[in-house]
């Protein structure tokens, strides 16, 4: 069974967007290395009001979400954009029951996958 998500069906919300600088004090790290995580894809950002924003939901115990990376590299390889892919990880999706960012907080990263993997075909 394919989900039945498509771009643009939801608004990515979040509950609390945070930029560099909030993540310079969260993460205790330069802004440099801030936009490392960003280039990186350990973190992905898009931007509100023209500015660059990443959901508090992308960070756990003071720390990017574990294997973000690996799912946004595989949207991406999926032809996802940045926004697409944000819009993607906030909205609740049905086969996982939960938003794909809250299965992966809560450790299901096989399912978060195997759901991406799917929009693919």
């Amino acid at each position: 069974m394919v989900s039945s998500w498509h771009p643009g069906t939801v608004p990515a919300e979040s509950a609390r967007w945070l930029t560099v600088p909030d993540l310079v004090d969260i993460l205790s790290l330069s802004p440099g290395r801030v936009h490392r995580l960003l280039e990186e894809r350990q973190l992905l950002a898009v931007r509100r009001d023209k500015v660059l924003v990443v959901p508090e939901e992308f960070l756990l115990d003071g720390a990017p979400v574990k294997d973000l990376r690996g799912t946004l590299i595989l949207l991406a390889d999926d032809g996802f954009t940045d926004d697409e892919a944000m819009e993607w990880m906030l909205s609740p999706n049905e086969l996982l029951g939960a938003s794909p960012i809250e299965a992966l907080r809560a450790g299901r990263k096989a399912e978060v996958r195997r759901v991406a993997q799917a929009l693919a075909f």
